[in-house]
């Protein structure tokens, strides 16, 4: 994350909001804030925290929501808002409840 040289960095760790196993560490919400992104798209800034995360990205990092600004959005309007819940379970269990659904 040096290289995103932030001055605002939060990571939160919501793996207990999701159907993993338990101590399984692999969703996150990342709320960075850096000049960095000045003139970049919020494909483009996503982009370089993907990168700026490599390796754990690709092997242990299953969920990511990121939060990117610029020091003056940040400033004129903070985005910090909560993710939103799991819709629950796994996908067997997704088609599950599909089917028991009346239609």
């Amino acid at each position: 994350m040096e290289s995103l040289n932030p001055t605002w960095l939060q990571v939160d760790n919501e793996s207990h909001m999701h159907s993993v196993p338990p101590g399984a560490e692999s969703h996150f919400r990342v709320v960075i804030v850096s000049p960095v992104f000045e003139r970049m798209s919020l494909l483009q800034r996503h982009r370089m925290v993907h990168a700026a995360l490599g390796e754990e990205m690709r092997e242990s990092i299953h969920a990511l929501t990121i939060i990117s600004q610029t020091p003056a959005e940040w400033e004129s309007h903070p985005i910090a808002r909560e993710s939103p819940a799991c819709r629950g379970g796994s996908v067997k269990q997704a088609r599950s409840q599909v089917r028991q659904e009346p239609g």
